[in-house]
């Protein structure tokens, strides 16, 4: 009966201003009819699951306050929209979430107009709320700018900029922190430690409001007795909490409230739209609330793959799985090595290496510009660090890469992981672009390994190297080589040699070389080190009858085949050569790997 009425009341729903007509409890209902809903789809496709199942009467009531989307909602937990999703309208799609048929697992400006912006990345939303907020001033106009940021987010330098801005400027913002301990690995630092304090605040808070209704019964003395019982509870107070972050900074503090408690949401955020200053509003929710095994392991139920997933047979080894084991192993010999990641310890295989070597592992939160800084001093120190990070969020440390690293030399190894095409997460994590930028990097090397053995051999081949490196890989792969030829810098290695065929396949990493085995008639090349060339063999295939094929889970420009190109024209360029990339990374296919190679290329 109750999934009857579950599937009739959602289909009722098609807009926020369908919320404004339930009353409050039939919003709470409302909201289980999501999780319902949102436990079904993300089961059966995969995708978000804890961190959304935690995030619904918040969305709710936002929506249910707000008048999206003359009000702009940014939600800088990208992956937490998947009840925003839902409310504005795009139930059915939702249905086949993260495919070519249904809704992006992230906000998609394409999609929605509800959708302000096209997000993925942590710690933007503060400064795009605070651009759109300065925008709507200057207009003269009046909606409300809200900023959904979760507590993981404000461990990025970013936000802390635009905080600074907003408070001392006081701009008319409203920010929402959804405080759930945890980003994608439980949280770390001094903010995280300040947060938990103001958690413990709702202590004092209980205490002071009791203490006020004890004394207001109290005949004649009820007012002196309260005003002293003020100064009482302002001494009581420093028990409790310190001076509060947010405050020093300019903003008006509200909190914290219990986010799954629609009556307390409700009004709390109605008094934050009557504020004339920039607005906090702290709230905790649970992650994987709903769903006892997520709110046990929120960790483990971060993401889950998809019910019937095609590659998962195909796959044969995890890249992050080898990364992290190889390089704990390594550590147990080599006291210097030192492991450094981005709130990913778990995305990138480290578990094992942060319970073995504590002082040696260091999670400095979703901060990747201060990670390549920290690895930089970590090796001018001489110690031997490796940072571990998805190719798409190594983006942001471009400078640093650069300024400190590059020009000065030094021995930092870059892995990365979840490079190449990401189908399922979509356009914001698409890994196309690192071939490209590292190649425009001076001193720094970089390589790809076809299988899980020869990323080992090529971080053993690290500990040694005294320059910048970068290893770039996938997240699984299908083939396990039978012959490995040692790592040397700059030489490639041949895969198979076809004596007839005039047909030269250079392929980088383990996906471009499982293409490129199907090809017959050719000879196949593991084009392992993308930089530098190894210069000797295209010399020695640059003639006139030969054909070069360059393949790349990149984009093509400044990429690989281009890199190849330009040397051999430097040379002269007799051979003909075609380039095998990707046009751009604005993919947001979700399909086969195989799907989105086919229509990229």
């Amino acid at each position: 009966m109750h999934r009857q009425e579950t599937i009739k009341n959602l289909e009722n729903i098609s807009s926020p201003n369908d919320l404004k007509n339930l009353t409050i409890k039939e919003l709470q209902a409302y909201c289980g009819e999501i999780r319902d809903e949102i436990i079904d789809v993300v089961s059966e496709k995969g995708g978000h699951f804890a961190s959304n199942l935690g995030a619904i009467e918040l969305t709710a009531a936002i929506h249910y306050v707000f008048n999206s989307p003359d009000d702009k909602l940014i939600f800088d937990v990208g992956h937490q929209t998947y009840a925003h999703k839902i409310i504005t309208g795009r139930r059915k799609e939702f249905k086949n979430l993260r495919t070519n048929e249904g809704v992006s697992g992230m906000p998609n400006h394409l999609e929605s107009e509800h959708d302000i912006f096209t997000l993925g990345h942590s710690s933007s939303a503060l400064s795009l709320s605070l651009g759109l907020s300065r925008a709507r001033d200057l207009k003269k106009e009046t909606h409300h700018v809200v900023s959904i940021v979760g507590d993981g987010a404000l461990t990025g330098g970013i936000s802390y900029e635009a905080l600074c801005d907003i408070g001392a400027n006081k701009e008319r913002v409203i920010i929402i922190l959804n405080d759930n301990e945890m980003s994608i690995s439980k949280n770390v630092g001094a903010l995280s430690k300040h947060l938990a304090r103001l958690r413990l605040s709702r202590k004092y808070n209980a205490f002071k409001n009791g203490l006020t209704t004890f004394f207001s019964y109290i005949p004649l003395l009820g007012r002196a007795a309260i005003f002293c019982a003020t100064k009482i509870k302002n001494g009581i107070r420093t028990l409790f909490q310190r001076q509060q972050m947010f405050e020093i900074l300019g903003l008006k503090y509200i909190g914290p409230f219990n986010g799954h408690n629609l009556k307390m949401l409700i009004p709390t955020l109605e008094r934050a739209k009557k504020s004339k200053r920039p607005v906090l509003i702290h709230v905790l929710t649970k992650k994987g609330k709903g769903h006892v095994e997520a709110e046990k392991n929120p960790r483990e139920f971060h993401a889950v793959p998809p019910k019937n997933k095609e590659n998962t047979k195909e796959s044969v080894g995890s890249f992050s799985k080898i990364c992290g084991e190889t390089l704990t192993c390594l550590a147990s010999k080599n006291k210097d090595i030192v492991a450094i990641t981005a709130a990913m310890s778990d995305g990138v295989g480290l578990e094992e290496f942060a319970k073995q070597y504590p002082k040696r592992f260091f999670d400095v939160a979703i901060a990747e510009q201060h990670a390549a800084l920290l690895a930089a001093g970590l090796s001018k120190g001489e110690m031997k660090p490796y940072f571990c990070v998805y190719s798409s969020f190594l983006q942001r440390s471009y400078d640093q890469l650069i300024h400190e690293i590059s020009i000065n030399s030094l021995p930092v190894t870059l892995l990365i992981d979840r490079a190449g095409t990401q189908g399922e997460d979509g356009i914001t994590h698409q890994g196309l672009y690192d071939l490209s930028y590292l190649n425009h990097v001076e001193n720094i090397a970089v390589c790809s390994p076809k299988d899980g053995k020869e990323l080992e051999m090529m971080l053993e081949f690290s500990q040694n190297y005294s320059a910048p490196l970068a290893i770039r890989y996938p997240r699984n792969f299908k083939i396990n080589y039978e012959t490995h030829q040692k790592i040397e810098i700059g030489k490639w290695e041949i895969i198979r040699e076809d004596e007839k065929s005039n047909v030269y396949v250079l392929a980088v990493g383990n996906r471009m070389l499982d293409i490129a085995n199907e090809i017959n008639s050719a000879n196949i090349i593991n084009a392992r080190f993308v930089k530098p060339l190894d210069e000797e063999f295209l010399k020695q295939i640059n003639k006139t009858e030969n054909t070069i094929i360059t393949m790349e889970d990149n984009i093509k420009a400044g990429g690989f085949g281009e890199s190849v190109l330009s040397f051999l024209n430097d040379v002269g360029l007799m051979a003909k050569v075609e380039i095998k990339s990707f046009k751009n990374a604005l993919i947001d296919n979700r399909d086969s790997m195989q799907s989105l190679i086919e229509n990229g290329f």
